[in-house]
């Protein structure tokens, strides 16, 4: 699959969603969309990731953004997830990892020597045309919830 870049278009998903249902891309259409990756629930740059776009969720209502974060932990994880940490952002579950292959964030990782399949921490601004406005790859958590603000109110 070739690299997404700025000004491409967003590959479509329908991925099952906290609290019951599902959120589509095509659902969005016509409001910018915050499509943040992250490798796993409950884990500490997860969860500092998730409360930071959290507590930024009115600022980003206000300017019309959605923001989305997913990762491959399924609907009941992310339940307990948001719970737990009071959070305030719509987790979406991609257990087969289609949507996170279509991103091109699942990838080959390592720790302690070991190579393994995982999330690329990874966010994507979606303008309201479907199209990819902007891409933070490998994200450092600290500051990046409030970058990508800053980044959707010029949409």
């Amino acid at each position: 699959m070739a690299e997404l870049s700025p000004g491409a278009p967003a590959p479509e998903f329908a991925l099952p969603a906290d609290g019951g249902g599902e959120v589509s891309l095509a659902g969005l259409r016509g409001k910018p969309v915050v499509l943040f990756f992250y490798p796993k629930d409950d884990t500490e740059g997860c969860t500092v990731e998730n409360v930071a776009f959290s507590a930024l969720i009115g600022d980003f209502e206000d300017a019309g953004v959605a923001v989305l974060g997913v990762s491959p932990d399924p609907v009941r994880k992310h339940d307990r997830f948001k719970a737990k940490h009071d959070l305030k952002v719509r987790l979406l579950s991609d257990e087969d990892h289609h949507v996170l292959q279509a991103y091109g964030v699942w990838k080959e990782k390592s720790m302690y020597g070991r190579t393994y399949m995982g999330v690329e921490r990874t966010t994507f601004l979606i303008g309201k045309d479907g199209k990819i406005a902007e891409i933070w790859p490998k994200v450092k958590v600290a500051g990046h919830a409030e970058a990508v603000l800053a980044r959707a109110k010029e949409l």
